[in-house]
């Protein structure tokens, strides 16, 4: 039987991507559990620091989304963070037997009774880290899907200054918070979404008709936050295919820049992805990492 060396690369390939798969699933091994009591509730987190911590010790906080657990969730993450010395915080979001899921408290229709505000929480919980490993307030960072990126319009809004820059995966702007807030300030911040993504839809959902409750369209939401920092002009590009043996779907990137205060926005727009972490399509992880490390400080904390 014929063996034609393209079927050869992509086995090694695939052979490859298993093996780094298993790697970095094993780094939460090496993930130590804690939990802290938060208006009046236990809240549970796992914290990986590498041996290969970079020298500005920076924090990546990282954020499940609705339903989702934090033990096991991610994995490359981890394993980009490890080699760019990154330490990673991912939080347990707090669901109410029968009433919610396990998520985060953004005023979803089902979200009414939840006790929750957790972007006090992620604020609270950010310090604690940083404090109790010895790694840079100064150099935290926030990424999250889904839910998890829906808080992170939200702490964009509010705390603008509260991590250096913030990543959003099939992230929303609800509208309840475009109509409650206004961004008190400029924040790098990058979004990756699929226009064919059919649970937090790139062309909003101002009726409600998904039962997420009322968000805007990604480009408008994105938009607020380019106007929060002021960018002057947009870059295009196109990016290459990503070829790995399987299909992938064309991914624009949206540069906004000119910002006075050097905040970038970025947004990848994945051509019919759907809802998800756009592996397939986009090395999400390292784009992620690569945009953090543009905004890491290099003055030492007081």
């Amino acid at each position: 039987m014929r063996v034609t060396l393209r079927k050869i690369l992509l086995c090694a390939a695939g052979l490859f991507m298993m093996m780094n798969m298993a790697c970095a699933q094993g780094l939460y091994e090496q993930a130590v559990r804690r939990s802290m009591e938060f208006q009046g509730l236990e809240r549970e987190y796992y914290v990986y620091v590498p041996d290969s911590l970079a020298p500005q010790r920076p924090l990546l906080l990282m954020l499940h989304g609705y339903g989702g657990k934090a033990l096991g969730y991610r994995p490359e993450m981890l394993e980009s963070a490890r080699r760019h010395g990154f330490a990673v915080c991912i939080p347990q979001g707090y669901g109410e037997e029968g009433k919610s899921k396990a998520g985060w408290n953004v005023g979803y229709p089902e979200q009414k009774e939840m006790p929750t505000d957790d972007v006090a929480f992620v604020l609270a919980l950010t310090d604690r880290v940083c404090a109790e490993f010895g790694l840079s307030r100064g150099n935290a960072f926030y990424s999250g899907m889904s839910n998890g990126s829906d808080l992170a319009y939200m702490i964009a809004f509010q705390h603008p200054s509260a991590f250096r820059a913030i990543a959003s995966v099939a992230g929303l702007e609800m509208q309840w918070v475009s109509r409650t807030m206004r961004p008190s300030g400029p924040v790098p911040f990058m979004e990756v979404h699929g226009t064919a993504d059919k649970t937090s839809s790139w062309y909003g959902d101002p009726f409600n008709n998904g039962g997420w409750g009322e968000y805007l369209a990604v480009p408008i939401a994105v938009g607020d936050i380019v106007s929060a920092n002021r960018c002057e002009y947009e870059q295009t590009v196109q990016l290459p295919l990503k070829d790995e043996g399987k299909p992938s779907r064309q991914v624009i990137l949206h540069r906004y820049l000119g910002s006075p205060d050097g905040c970038e926005v970025r947004l990848f727009e994945v051509q019919g992805g759907k809802h998800s972490w756009h592996l397939a399509d986009l090395d999400t992880t390292e784009e992620i990492l690569k945009f953090f490390e543009c905004y890491l400080n290099t003055v030492e904390d007081e």
